[in-house]
């Protein structure tokens, strides 16, 4: 049974999501795994270590078409006889997976985490407060992956690299403007997670989480009301409003723990609390939390990571 996982690259390095993807989808059914991706793409050979045999590249899509894309994957899943086609559950695998489905009358599993059971798919349910299993019986399955739900594969091998020559269709999207995110670790992409809300009094007090989020070797985030008074740039503002993450840790800094914002990222494996009043709703929902003032919490969290980085 072939399988083939749709990545969005964008023509940057590969993300880990669509690593993990690949990873995914070469355990999923055992058979050949074809990757597809579009635009002007490097490194795609790299894949090959996580169970890619070959990448269709389709350069002639230049931008996130939910159109094209359909086409272009329905097209590559024909002729490949797929059986399964798995994507990640971002905005990009949100918009293309479930016009797949409809086109390939396949059933869907959205959000999927770790590997299934036969034909039953764990997904989280209710902002991650609850799980389900969906049973899919169709021919043809569609699997959108959350991003860290299975470590990368780190294999040997090559992918090959294959141009798309089929015909994606007229693009209905004109890019007129690209405005990337700057430098670090993309949120959807980061082992730990360093966030701060209102509780930091203002821009000029961000020194200390940046410096502990470099210590860590984290990214940064931060809360609605943070980004919407521009202390922060909006890309780092996680919560059901913002970017949905589910790092391995998350820190969470003078931030009282609204229902939005835990919708965000509760899904994160351990959340630990830093906050100076004992009833902040964050607490509830902390694995570890700390009573107390973060100008005084940060700079001894420093100096302990600056030690333990110290002795490895």
């Amino acid at each position: 049974m072939s399988t083939i996982v749709f990545i969005d690259t964008r023509g940057e390095k590969l993300p880990k999501a669509a690593q993990e993807a690949v990873t995914y989808a070469s355990q999923l059914n055992g058979g050949p795994v074809t990757a597809i991706t579009f635009g002007e793409a490097n490194g795609l050979e790299s894949l090959g270590a996580q169970g890619a045999r070959k990448v269709i590249v389709a350069r002639g899509v230049k931008a996130v078409d939910s159109q094209q894309l359909t086409k272009l994957v329905a097209d590559v899943a024909a002729a490949e006889s797929a059986s399964t086609i798995v994507f990640v559950h971002d905005a990009t695998g949100k918009a293309v997976a479930p016009r797949v489905a409809a086109r390939l009358q396949a059933g869907m599993v959205a959000g999927a985490t770790g590997m299934p059971e036969g034909n039953r798919f764990k997904r989280n349910v209710f902002s991650g407060k609850a799980r389900a299993y969906v049973e899919v019986s169709s021919p043809v399955k569609v699997v959108s992956l959350s991003p860290n739900s299975i470590p990368v594969a780190k294999g040997e091998g090559a992918a090959t690299i294959e141009d798309y020559t089929g015909d994606p269709g007229p693009a209905g999207i004109t890019v007129k403007e690209v405005r990337k995110a700057g430098t670090g670790i993309p949120l959807p992409e980061a082992e730990i997670v360093v966030s701060a809300g209102r509780g930091m009094k203002g821009p000029e007090n961000w020194g200390p989480v940046e410096e502990l989020a470099k210590e860590l070797g984290a990214a940064t985030a931060c809360s609605r009301p943070v980004a919407d008074m521009h202390w922060r740039p909006h890309h780092e503002h996680v919560g059901q409003t913002g970017v949905a993450i589910r790092p391995n840790c998350y820190i969470a800094i003078g931030i009282s723990g609204a229902i939005q914002h835990l919708a965000g990222v509760n899904q994160s494996k351990v959340i630990a609390v830093i906050n100076k009043d004992p009833e902040a709703p964050f607490f509830k929902a902390a694995d570890y939390g700390i009573v107390g003032d973060a100008f005084e919490v940060l700079p001894k969290l420093i100096e302990a990571a600056k030690k333990l980085n110290a002795e490895r």
